[in-house]
């Protein structure tokens, strides 16, 4: 979910179509994409017209026919344990699409935790993924969401770390580590996305290993 910005998008009710729990209290919920939107762009959703909406990158991409949704279940949050509920044929409210974390066909570095790889999933299915390396930590091997896509299309350019577990072909660490651990970085976009405390740790690592301010760009989840 990223930041809120100030201006209110109005809400449209969707028919939910699908909600499949892809790990243990993840889940990818969709509904018929009936507006256009730019790879990396978010949207606001609620389950009434009641309760703030909140917000969340699009998990899908621009040409297909249902947009999806990548969230994890809060145990303590109202949204999120009612979506997770949610069967076909119920109703969320979503608005327009917003939001300038784009993708394009450049070449450059994707670098996600968690559910923040959802921006990047959307740009990898919109057709933008050549010339990127994706680099996406987790704490378990459960947690790499859409591995089995990401890894046939992008091969050595999608790079796995683990901090809690351990895999073949998956670094043992941080995102942070293995960065720290290459002796030189591309002259090319960084993009990041995930909690804030990732995001400024890996922001100030690039810093120090040479990269320009002005070629970093960060969506904050929370």
């Amino acid at each position: 979910m990223s930041a809120r910005t100030k201006k209110e998008p109005p809400l449209i009710r969707q028919v939910v179509t699908n909600n499949e729990e892809i790990s243990p209290g993840v889940h990818v919920i969709s509904f018929r994409r009936n507006f256009d939107f730019l790879p990396g762009q978010v949207v606001k959703i609620g389950v009434d017209t009641e309760h703030p909406p909140r917000i969340y990158s699009i998990c899908s991409g621009n040409q297909e026919d249902e947009l999806r949704i990548l969230f994890n279940i809060k145990d303590d949050g109202f949204l999120t344990p009612k979506m997770a509920a949610m069967i076909p044929g119920d109703i969320l409210f979503v608005s327009e699409p917003y939001g300038s974390f784009l993708g394009t066909n450049d070449p450059a570095w994707w670098i996600a935790t968690g559910t923040g790889i959802a921006p990047f999933y959307a740009m990898f299915r919109s057709g933008n993924s050549e010339n990127k390396t994706l680099i996406h930590g987790v704490r378990h091997l459960n947690q790499f969401y859409f591995e089995d896509e990401l890894e046939w299309s992008l091969g050595k350019n999608y790079v796995r770390c683990c901090s809690q577990e351990e895999s073949c072909d998956v670094f043992p660490g941080r995102v942070s580590k293995y960065l720290e651990e290459l002796d030189e970085l591309p002259d090319v976009k960084f993009y990041l996305c995930g909690k804030a405390l990732m995001v400024v740790e890996v922001r100030d690592l690039l810093i120090e290993k040479g990269v320009d301010y002005g070629n970093i760009i960060a969506e904050i989840y929370f």
